[in-house]
Protein backbone atom coordinates (compact mmCIF):
# COMPACT_ATOMS: atom_id res chain seq x y z
CA UNK A 1 0.00 0.00 0.00
CA UNK A 2 1.61 3.21 -0.83
CA UNK A 3 1.66 6.28 1.03
CA UNK A 4 -0.87 8.34 -0.43
CA UNK A 5 -3.43 4.99 0.06
CA UNK A 6 -2.70 5.13 4.06
CA UNK A 7 -3.05 8.57 4.24
CA UNK A 8 -6.51 8.62 2.66
CA UNK A 9 -7.70 5.44 4.55
CA UNK A 10 -6.44 7.64 7.49
CA UNK A 11 -8.18 11.08 7.41
CA UNK A 12 -12.14 8.87 7.12
CA UNK A 13 -11.19 7.47 11.27
CA UNK A 14 -9.37 10.88 11.85
CA UNK A 15 -12.54 12.65 10.83
CA UNK A 16 -15.13 10.84 12.61
CA UNK A 17 -12.39 11.32 15.80
CA UNK A 18 -12.51 15.28 15.43
CA UNK A 19 -16.30 14.87 14.94
CA UNK A 20 -17.09 12.88 18.36
CA UNK A 21 -14.76 15.93 19.78
CA UNK A 22 -16.93 18.43 18.74
CA UNK A 23 -19.61 18.51 21.40
CA UNK A 24 -17.72 18.65 24.51
CA UNK A 25 -15.68 21.56 22.64
CA UNK A 26 -18.64 24.13 20.92
CA UNK A 27 -21.60 26.15 21.76
CA UNK A 28 -25.10 25.03 21.94
CA UNK A 29 -25.12 27.13 18.73
CA UNK A 30 -22.27 26.14 16.78
CA UNK A 31 -23.25 22.38 18.06
CA UNK A 32 -26.68 22.95 16.64
CA UNK A 33 -24.87 24.14 13.40
CA UNK A 34 -22.96 21.42 13.06
CA UNK A 35 -25.74 19.34 13.37
CA UNK A 36 -27.29 20.74 11.12
CA UNK A 37 -24.09 20.34 8.75
CA UNK A 38 -24.69 16.42 9.28
CA UNK A 39 -28.35 16.70 8.48
CA UNK A 40 -27.69 18.74 4.87
CA UNK A 41 -25.01 15.82 4.43
CA UNK A 42 -27.31 13.35 3.85
CA UNK A 43 -29.51 15.04 2.04
CA UNK A 44 -26.88 15.92 -0.63
CA UNK A 45 -25.44 12.84 -0.63
CA UNK A 46 -28.91 11.63 -1.35
CA UNK A 47 -29.26 14.19 -4.19
CA UNK A 48 -25.83 13.29 -5.34
CA UNK A 49 -26.71 9.39 -5.57
CA UNK A 50 -29.21 11.27 -8.34
CA UNK A 51 -27.75 13.50 -10.09
CA UNK A 52 -23.90 13.25 -9.69
CA UNK A 53 -23.95 9.58 -10.29
CA UNK A 54 -27.13 8.82 -12.53
CA UNK A 55 -27.41 12.23 -14.12
CA UNK A 56 -31.26 12.66 -13.35
CA UNK A 57 -31.35 16.69 -12.19
CA UNK A 58 -33.84 17.36 -9.69
CA UNK A 59 -35.12 21.01 -8.33
CA UNK A 60 -37.52 19.40 -6.06
CA UNK A 61 -35.45 17.48 -3.69
CA UNK A 62 -37.23 19.89 -0.85
CA UNK A 63 -40.31 18.12 -1.04
CA UNK A 64 -38.91 14.92 0.11
CA UNK A 65 -37.35 16.69 2.76
CA UNK A 66 -40.60 17.92 3.78
CA UNK A 67 -41.66 15.10 3.54
CA UNK A 68 -39.53 13.39 5.99
CA UNK A 69 -39.51 16.52 8.31
CA UNK A 70 -43.72 16.15 8.83
CA UNK A 71 -43.61 12.28 9.14
CA UNK A 72 -41.25 12.74 11.92
CA UNK A 73 -43.48 15.56 13.29
CA UNK A 74 -47.29 14.09 12.72
CA UNK A 75 -46.00 10.31 14.56
CA UNK A 76 -44.45 12.16 17.73
CA UNK A 77 -47.38 15.07 17.95
CA UNK A 78 -50.71 12.79 17.12
CA UNK A 79 -49.44 9.31 18.03
CA UNK A 80 -46.70 9.70 20.60
CA UNK A 81 -44.04 7.66 18.59
CA UNK A 82 -40.49 7.50 20.01
CA UNK A 83 -38.22 9.44 17.74
CA UNK A 84 -36.07 6.92 16.80
CA UNK A 85 -39.04 4.91 15.12
CA UNK A 86 -40.13 7.84 12.99
CA UNK A 87 -36.18 8.31 11.24
CA UNK A 88 -36.80 4.87 9.30
CA UNK A 89 -40.47 5.44 8.90
CA UNK A 90 -39.46 8.91 7.12
CA UNK A 91 -37.15 7.08 5.17
CA UNK A 92 -39.23 4.40 3.80
CA UNK A 93 -42.10 6.23 2.91
CA UNK A 94 -39.95 9.06 1.18
CA UNK A 95 -38.24 5.85 -0.93
CA UNK A 96 -41.68 4.83 -1.61
CA UNK A 97 -43.05 8.05 -2.85
CA UNK A 98 -39.36 8.81 -4.38
CA UNK A 99 -40.13 5.45 -6.47
CA UNK A 100 -43.68 6.25 -7.29
CA UNK A 101 -42.29 9.61 -8.81
CA UNK A 102 -40.04 8.17 -10.61
CA UNK A 103 -41.77 5.72 -12.39
CA UNK A 104 -43.92 8.69 -14.82
CA UNK A 105 -40.45 10.94 -14.64
CA UNK A 106 -38.67 7.87 -16.75
CA UNK A 107 -39.91 9.62 -19.72
CA UNK A 108 -38.72 13.20 -18.67
CA UNK A 109 -34.93 13.55 -19.37
CA UNK A 110 -32.32 16.69 -18.16
CA UNK A 111 -34.46 20.31 -18.39
CA UNK A 112 -37.58 18.68 -18.31
CA UNK A 113 -37.48 16.40 -15.42
CA UNK A 114 -36.34 19.28 -13.88
CA UNK A 115 -39.26 21.78 -14.32
CA UNK A 116 -41.18 18.70 -13.14
CA UNK A 117 -39.24 18.30 -9.79
CA UNK A 118 -39.54 22.03 -9.80
CA UNK A 119 -43.14 21.97 -9.76
CA UNK A 120 -43.06 19.55 -7.10
CA UNK A 121 -41.38 21.39 -4.91
CA UNK A 122 -43.99 24.39 -5.57
CA UNK A 123 -46.75 21.87 -4.86
CA UNK A 124 -45.73 20.43 -1.45
CA UNK A 125 -45.86 23.60 0.96
CA UNK A 126 -49.57 24.07 -0.56
CA UNK A 127 -50.52 20.68 0.13
CA UNK A 128 -49.29 20.95 3.62
CA UNK A 129 -51.19 24.02 4.61
CA UNK A 130 -54.51 22.70 2.90
CA UNK A 131 -54.50 19.37 5.07
CA UNK A 132 -54.06 21.78 8.55
CA UNK A 133 -55.86 18.68 10.50
CA UNK A 134 -52.83 17.08 10.12
CA UNK A 135 -49.95 19.56 9.66
CA UNK A 136 -51.08 22.79 11.53
CA UNK A 137 -51.75 24.50 8.34
CA UNK A 138 -49.92 27.77 8.20
CA UNK A 139 -48.74 27.63 11.55
CA UNK A 140 -46.46 24.11 11.76
CA UNK A 141 -46.41 21.61 14.66
CA UNK A 142 -44.32 22.46 17.25
CA UNK A 143 -42.00 19.88 19.31
CA UNK A 144 -39.83 19.17 21.93
CA UNK A 145 -36.27 17.81 21.36
CA UNK A 146 -35.86 14.23 22.86
CA UNK A 147 -34.28 13.77 25.93
CA UNK A 148 -30.92 11.74 26.06
CA UNK A 149 -30.79 8.55 27.51
CA UNK A 150 -30.27 8.50 31.52
CA UNK A 151 -26.66 8.45 32.72
CA UNK A 152 -25.21 10.05 29.78
CA UNK A 153 -24.68 13.16 30.90
CA UNK A 154 -25.35 14.79 27.87
CA UNK A 155 -27.62 17.68 27.20
CA UNK A 156 -30.71 17.67 23.89
CA UNK A 157 -28.32 19.30 21.84
CA UNK A 158 -25.73 17.18 22.43
CA UNK A 159 -27.05 13.94 21.98
CA UNK A 160 -28.95 14.98 18.93
CA UNK A 161 -25.88 15.84 17.11
CA UNK A 162 -24.57 11.94 18.17
CA UNK A 163 -27.60 10.73 16.79
CA UNK A 164 -27.03 12.55 13.59
CA UNK A 165 -23.41 11.59 13.25
CA UNK A 166 -24.50 8.11 13.98
CA UNK A 167 -27.05 8.22 11.22
CA UNK A 168 -24.48 10.16 8.99
CA UNK A 169 -21.90 7.24 9.36
CA UNK A 170 -24.65 4.41 8.73
CA UNK A 171 -25.91 6.42 5.50
CA UNK A 172 -22.64 7.39 3.73
CA UNK A 173 -21.68 3.70 4.52
CA UNK A 174 -24.21 2.25 2.94
CA UNK A 175 -23.71 4.84 0.33
CA UNK A 176 -20.25 4.03 -0.12
CA UNK A 177 -20.81 0.17 -0.59
CA UNK A 178 -23.84 0.80 -3.08
CA UNK A 179 -22.05 3.11 -5.48
CA UNK A 180 -19.15 1.25 -5.57
CA UNK A 181 -20.79 -2.50 -6.15
CA UNK A 182 -22.47 -3.86 -8.82
CA UNK A 183 -25.16 -1.34 -8.71
CA UNK A 184 -23.65 1.69 -8.60
CA UNK A 185 -21.91 0.58 -12.33
CA UNK A 186 -25.29 0.56 -13.46
CA UNK A 187 -26.29 3.71 -12.10
CA UNK A 188 -23.24 5.11 -13.69
CA UNK A 189 -23.51 3.47 -16.66
CA UNK A 190 -27.25 4.75 -17.20
CA UNK A 191 -25.67 8.61 -16.91
CA UNK A 192 -22.59 8.09 -19.52
CA UNK A 193 -24.46 6.00 -22.16
CA UNK A 194 -27.99 4.68 -21.45
CA UNK A 195 -27.92 2.98 -25.17
CA UNK A 196 -24.64 0.74 -23.76
CA UNK A 197 -26.18 0.53 -20.52
CA UNK A 198 -29.33 -1.05 -22.22
CA UNK A 199 -27.18 -3.07 -24.58
CA UNK A 200 -25.27 -4.94 -21.43
CA UNK A 201 -28.43 -5.93 -19.92
CA UNK A 202 -28.94 -3.08 -17.81
CA UNK A 203 -32.45 -2.25 -16.47
CA UNK A 204 -32.65 1.78 -17.39
CA UNK A 205 -35.93 2.19 -16.05
CA UNK A 206 -35.77 -0.07 -13.00
CA UNK A 207 -32.38 1.32 -12.16
CA UNK A 208 -33.82 4.85 -12.81
CA UNK A 209 -37.15 4.48 -10.48
CA UNK A 210 -34.52 3.01 -7.46
CA UNK A 211 -32.07 5.71 -7.62
CA UNK A 212 -34.93 8.26 -6.92
CA UNK A 213 -36.44 6.28 -4.45
CA UNK A 214 -33.03 5.65 -2.89
CA UNK A 215 -31.91 9.67 -3.36
CA UNK A 216 -35.57 10.66 -1.78
CA UNK A 217 -34.98 8.43 0.86
CA UNK A 218 -31.98 9.71 2.25
CA UNK A 219 -33.12 13.23 1.69
CA UNK A 220 -36.24 11.96 3.91
CA UNK A 221 -34.03 11.00 6.29
CA UNK A 222 -32.28 14.09 6.79
CA UNK A 223 -35.80 15.60 6.94
CA UNK A 224 -36.99 14.06 9.89
CA UNK A 225 -33.56 14.82 11.75
CA UNK A 226 -33.99 18.23 10.53
CA UNK A 227 -37.74 18.17 12.48
CA UNK A 228 -35.82 16.67 15.71
CA UNK A 229 -32.70 19.08 15.90
CA UNK A 230 -34.98 22.46 15.32
CA UNK A 231 -38.44 21.57 16.82
CA UNK A 232 -40.59 22.90 14.74
CA UNK A 233 -42.00 22.03 11.27
CA UNK A 234 -43.82 24.62 9.06
CA UNK A 235 -44.43 25.03 5.19
CA UNK A 236 -42.84 27.50 4.51
CA UNK A 237 -39.43 26.57 5.78
CA UNK A 238 -39.59 23.94 3.08
CA UNK A 239 -39.76 26.18 -0.59
CA UNK A 240 -38.47 26.08 -3.34
CA UNK A 241 -35.46 27.84 -2.12
CA UNK A 242 -34.47 25.32 -0.18
CA UNK A 243 -33.91 22.79 -3.07
CA UNK A 244 -31.75 25.40 -5.03
CA UNK A 245 -29.94 25.22 -1.77
CA UNK A 246 -29.50 21.11 -2.25
CA UNK A 247 -28.26 21.68 -5.75
CA UNK A 248 -25.98 24.42 -5.12
CA UNK A 249 -24.31 22.47 -2.25
CA UNK A 250 -23.96 19.19 -4.70
CA UNK A 251 -22.00 21.19 -6.89
CA UNK A 252 -20.01 23.41 -5.07
CA UNK A 253 -19.26 20.00 -2.96
CA UNK A 254 -18.20 18.00 -5.93
CA UNK A 255 -20.52 15.96 -8.36
CA UNK A 256 -20.34 12.39 -8.19
CA UNK A 257 -18.46 12.59 -4.73
CA UNK A 258 -19.46 10.97 -1.95
CA UNK A 259 -17.48 13.51 0.42
CA UNK A 260 -18.51 16.53 -1.41
CA UNK A 261 -21.45 16.41 0.36
CA UNK A 262 -19.79 17.08 3.25
CA UNK A 263 -18.34 19.78 1.61
CA UNK A 264 -21.26 21.03 0.43
CA UNK A 265 -22.91 20.55 3.93
CA UNK A 266 -20.22 22.82 5.03
CA UNK A 267 -20.58 25.41 2.27
CA UNK A 268 -24.62 25.92 2.62
CA UNK A 269 -24.53 25.89 6.34
CA UNK A 270 -21.47 28.44 7.12
CA UNK A 271 -21.24 30.67 3.61
CA UNK A 272 -24.37 32.78 3.90
CA UNK A 273 -23.56 33.53 7.51
CA UNK A 274 -20.44 34.61 7.01
CA UNK A 275 -22.57 36.58 4.30
CA UNK A 276 -24.57 38.35 6.32
CA UNK A 277 -21.93 39.15 8.88
CA UNK A 278 -19.83 40.88 6.02
CA UNK A 279 -23.01 43.03 4.82
CA UNK A 280 -26.01 43.22 6.39
CA UNK A 281 -26.92 44.89 3.52
CA UNK A 282 -27.33 43.01 0.69
CA UNK A 283 -25.90 39.24 2.07
CA UNK A 284 -27.11 37.71 -0.69
CA UNK A 285 -25.07 39.98 -3.22
CA UNK A 286 -22.04 38.46 -1.25
CA UNK A 287 -23.17 35.04 -0.92
CA UNK A 288 -23.55 34.79 -5.12
CA UNK A 289 -19.53 36.63 -4.83
CA UNK A 290 -18.60 33.25 -2.83
CA UNK A 291 -20.21 30.89 -5.35
CA UNK A 292 -18.69 33.06 -8.57
CA UNK A 293 -15.32 32.84 -6.26
CA UNK A 294 -16.04 28.92 -5.43
CA UNK A 295 -16.61 27.86 -9.17
CA UNK A 296 -14.22 29.81 -10.86
CA UNK A 297 -11.19 28.50 -8.86
CA UNK A 298 -12.99 24.91 -7.78
CA UNK A 299 -14.60 24.25 -11.36
CA UNK A 300 -14.70 20.57 -10.23
CA UNK A 301 -16.20 21.36 -6.79
CA UNK A 302 -14.25 21.52 -3.39
CA UNK A 303 -14.00 17.71 -3.50
CA UNK A 304 -12.98 17.02 -7.08
CA UNK A 305 -10.14 19.78 -6.76
CA UNK A 306 -9.09 18.14 -3.66
CA UNK A 307 -8.62 14.93 -5.34
CA UNK A 308 -6.94 16.70 -8.25
CA UNK A 309 -4.56 18.18 -5.81
CA UNK A 310 -3.83 15.30 -3.65
CA UNK A 311 -2.99 13.10 -7.38
CA UNK A 312 -0.74 15.70 -8.39
CA UNK A 313 1.05 15.81 -5.38
CA UNK A 314 1.10 11.99 -4.97
CA UNK A 315 2.70 11.76 -8.68
CA UNK A 316 5.32 14.39 -7.43
CA UNK A 317 6.29 12.37 -4.82
CA UNK A 318 6.30 9.08 -6.76
CA UNK A 319 8.57 10.97 -9.04
CA UNK A 320 10.84 12.34 -6.17
CA UNK A 321 11.70 8.41 -4.87
CA UNK A 322 12.19 7.35 -8.43
CA UNK A 323 15.11 9.48 -9.08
Amino acid sequence: MSRAQGWRRAIAPATIAIACALPFLLSNFRLFQFTQVGIYAIALLGLNILTGYNGQISLGHGAFYALGAYTTAIMIDKWNVAYGWTIPVAGLLCLAVGFLFGIPALRLEGLYLALATFALALAVPQILKYFEHWTGGSQGIVLSKPDPPRGLGLSPDQWLYFVTLGVVVVLFVLGANLLRGRTGRAIVAIRDNPIAAQAMGVNGALYKSLTFGVSAAYTGVAGALSALAIAFVAPDAFNVFLSITFLVGIVIGGLASISGAIFGALFIQFVPNWAQEISKAAPWAIYGIFLIVFMYVMPRGIAGSLRLAWTRLARVGGTGRTG
